[in-house]
């Protein structure tokens, strides 16, 4: 695996390898459910590159970036051990040089849901990755489910800005018990993680309840109650798994997504409904 700190290195590098070239960018602190988005590369690429940028335009005030989990070494090898052919891996100063003041904004995609709840972080996401693939230019970006608005807005982004790019969504990787691998996770205590699965449960429940013909808020109002009591809810919903507006009711192409607070982390998890 070769490795690139400065956007010049990653271009002459880039070049030289068997096209399509995929891609999967990380912010690392790497799981099994980054690795599985290397591994569809790998399988469907006779190239792929990956990042590895904690990208501080993403983070709000207030969000601790400092604090944000960085293991260079272990990311790293964890990358060449899965395949990556080329790690484009660098400094702030590279990719936001002094005076750097542009930015993409995906317009009300990303202002709903997290995107409420973390202003402009969706800002950030779309101007970085904008950035890399400007850099990069590969012809598949690999993303991940079970963040599934931050990829509902860079499809919308590809799409809006002709990107030469296919944006492939791969399913969320889970644990034994069904949760969602995140590098959040790292953030539960013991009792935290025991109850972390409820989260899951919840969704469940407010598809059944769906399935069953009951009233979005009614269903919602099941999906709260199935959850832990330890954990807060932020939201509950229906929505269209392209758009990310609400949904009455079920169908294909739509997202049951759910969020919630287990102490002070936050995690994240959706049902895609396939039919």
């Amino acid at each position: 695996m070769q490795i690139a700190t400065t956007i010049a290195q990653a271009r002459a590098l880039f070049d030289v390898f068997a096209q399509p070239l995929g891609f999967v960018p990380t912010m690392g602190a790497l799981h099994e459910g980054h690795l599985e988005l290397v591994r569809r590369a790998k399988a469907e690429c006779p190239s792929v590159a990956a990042s590895l940028f904690v990208n501080p335009m993403q983070f709000a005030p207030g969000e601790d970036l400092a604090k944000y989990p960085r293991d260079f070494e272990g990311d790293r090898e964890k990358l060449r051990a899965a395949g990556v052919d080329v790690l484009f891996a660098p400094d702030p100063a590279a990719m936001y040089p002094p005076g750097f003041s542009s930015s993409i904004d995906v317009g009300t995609i990303g202002s709903a849901y997290e995107g409420a709840i973390r202003p402009d972080h969706f800002r950030g996401v779309a101007t970085v990755v904008g950035k890399l693939l400007h850099i990069v230019l590969p012809e598949v970006l690999y993303v991940g489910q079970k963040d599934a608005q931050q990829s509902a807005v860079l499809r919308k982004m590809v799409r809006d800005l002709d990107f030469p790019v296919r944006v492939e969504v791969v399913e969320t990787v889970r644990e034994g018990d069904g949760l969602a691998l995140s590098s959040r996770n790292a953030y539960l205590t013991a009792a935290q993680r025991g109850e972390a699965i409820t989260l899951r449960r919840a969704l469940l429940a407010m598809r059944e309840a769906l399935d069953g013909g009951a009233a979005k808020a009614d269903a919602a109002a099941v999906a709260r109650a199935t959850l832990s009591p330890i954990a807060t809810p932020d939201y509950f919903d229906l929505v269209d798994a392209d758009t990310f507006e609400p949904l009455d009711r079920l169908r294909p192409g739509a997202f049951v997504i759910g969020a919630a607070r287990f102490g002070t982390t936050r995690l994240l998890d959706n049902l895609w409904i396939k039919s």
